[in-house]
């Protein structure tokens, strides 16, 4: 694979680069509440400059790459868990996932958003509609992913992913996803919270679960000020007792290259990739959904593949 084709433009800004992302790991309440935060502003810059995005888009994918970045904290091996959005508001869509070694990644559907005017709020609820939410497990060894899905009732991510997990896995969950911009439309600050209880968890505390995540400052914020995820936690969360379990990696990354986009075109068949060669426009580009890399093929390399792939033909 050629180096420049998975080169990613810098991102911009220096505000983020004092606390490197991280995801953690936590207890409360004397074991009985779970918990993950991240601190993600990186990844969702990284992530912007590669798939080239508005603000809008950005708050809207950065959120999905926060969330399964925080329902992926429990994956091991080669595991990978997704989340996939369809819906009738002008996103139409987005695809996320995570693997077990922190490695996110996704793109929307629909880019750029189709706006009527400029935006008033960072309310995303026009934008979704009416739609359903996936949730999707890759176990290591399993025959096949197991799925499920929920209708989207609230047309917000954190709150629809609660739903989704009280409604198809009986778990009292809370979440909260946090992205600021500074006033040239920089990303500064990218954060998200995850809790949920345990089967011996206090029905007070399950009650609070959400009013205990409405009342914590903003993680972008908190963020962008030059906290540290360890210190938000640890002060939000002082009287539940917060007992640190681990820390590990998070980076928006793919798993695309050259090898596998060929592989990709000779499944195509004989008489297209034949027809592809012959006619191109060239070069022929072949553009990665998750991450925007661009591989690029000339009409000689086509024809080489042809030629290997399909001699007998």
């Amino acid at each position: 694979m050629e180096k420049s084709e998975k080169e990613v433009a810098p991102v911009k800004g220096a505000a983020y680069d004092s606390q490197p992302d991280k995801l953690v790991n936590f207890m409360l309440a004397d074991g009985t509440i779970r918990g993950t935060v991240v601190n993600g502003t990186t990844m969702v810059n990284t992530m912007r400059a590669s798939h080239r995005l508005g603000i809008l888009e950005t708050l809207v994918l950065g959120h999905g790459l926060l969330a399964v970045g925080l329902i992926a904290t429990g994956l091991k091996g080669r595991d990978r868990t997704g989340i996939q959005v369809e819906c009738s508001g002008p996103i139409k869509g987005m695809v996320v996932e995570a693997d077990a070694g922190g490695l996110v990644r996704g793109y929307l559907k629909n880019v750029p958003i189709a706006i009527d005017k400029p935006l008033e709020s960072f309310d995303l609820r026009p934008f979704f509609g009416a739609g359903f939410l996936t949730v999707t497990r890759h176990m290591e060894g399993a025959r096949h992913p197991y799925k499920s899905r929920v209708m989207m009732v609230h047309g917000t991510l954190a709150k629809d992913l609660a739903h989704y997990y009280l409604t198809s896995e009986q778990i009292p969950t809370a979440f909260a996803l946090s992205i600021k911009f500074d006033r040239r439309g920089e990303v500064i600050g990218a954060g998200g919270l995850f809790l949920q209880a345990m089967p011996d968890a206090d029905q007070a505390v399950i009650a609070d679960l959400e009013s205990m995540v409405a009342a914590m400052p903003s993680l972008g914020d908190e963020l962008a000020s030059g906290k540290d995820v360890v210190e938000i936690v640890t002060r939000s969360f002082e009287e539940l007792k917060p007992r640190i379990l681990s820390r590990r990696k998070i980076e928006f990354g793919c798993y695309c290259n050259r090898e596998k986009v060929k592989v990709m075109l000779t499944m195509l068949g004989a008489d297209e990739l034949k027809d592809m060669a012959a006619k191109g426009p060239f070069p022929v580009i072949v553009r990665c959904h998750y991450c925007n890399t661009a591989y690029n093929f000339s009409q000689e390399q086509l024809q080489e593949m042809v030629k290997v792939h399909f001699c007998d033909n």
